[in-house]
């Protein structure tokens, strides 16, 4: 019997997929300071660091990350007609500047099971100037 089951349980939880990204386990804003960014200066991180998956203008297309204009008080996985990862949809993310600031060091240690393939900003300044440039946009 028990060999049976095996092939049931593996077509409802496919191999690849952590049961945690099937259960939705908000993730809570963290208690952080962010400093204050520069605007300019985050646009050209923007440009240099993101820009080769996100576009950020008003109605700008989804390319391998989702658009990013007006992303700050958005729900995390909430753009229509882009396929998020599960861990995304179902981090009970509404963006701010905290999450984004500490999401921003490294999103596979903040939000396990995303899609994100991206090393991360260690710079704590690189990071409050990107929030601060995001906040403007939208």
């Amino acid at each position: 019997l028990a060999q049976g089951v095996q092939p049931i349980v593996a077509a409802l939880l496919p191999p690849a997929r952590s049961l945690l990204t099937l259960i939705k386990m908000p993730i809570a804003e963290p208690d952080v300071e962010v400093p204050e960014g520069d605007v300019k200066k985050g646009a050209k991180l923007f440009k240099a660091k993101c820009a080769q998956c996100h576009t950020i203008e008003k109605g700008g297309n989804a390319k391998q990350g989702p658009p990013l204009w007006g992303v700050m008080g958005r729900q995390s996985g909430a753009v229509d007609g882009f396929a998020y990862s599960e861990a995304n949809k179902n981090s009970g993310i509404t963006w701010s500047d905290k999450h984004m600031f500490v999401y921003l060091v490294d999103p596979k240690k903040y939000m396990p099971g995303t899609k994100m393939v991206f090393a991360g900003v260690k710079k704590e300044k690189e990071r409050a100037d990107l929030v601060a440039f995001m906040n403007a946009q939208g």
